[in-house]
């Protein structure tokens, strides 16, 4: 009965792999570049916020 299941689960798992709509490369190439821009972004954001914090621990201890 479980080996049934785990078939099932498969069949239906093949099932919706096939209406998946998968990027083309264009797709994939710029949602690549905005993930990587905006990780440098923040990446920075967080650097200036952490270089202020630790200026302000500075000036106050």
């Amino acid at each position: 009965m479980k080996f049934e299941n785990v078939k099932h689960f498969f069949r239906d798992v093949r099932a919706e792999m096939k209406s998946v709509s998968w990027p083309n490369k264009a797709d994939l190439k710029e949602g690549t570049i905005v993930v990587l821009v905006m990780s440098t972004i923040v990446a920075v954001f967080l650097s200036l916020v952490d270089f202020g914090f630790s200026k302000i621990i500075e000036l106050v201890f």
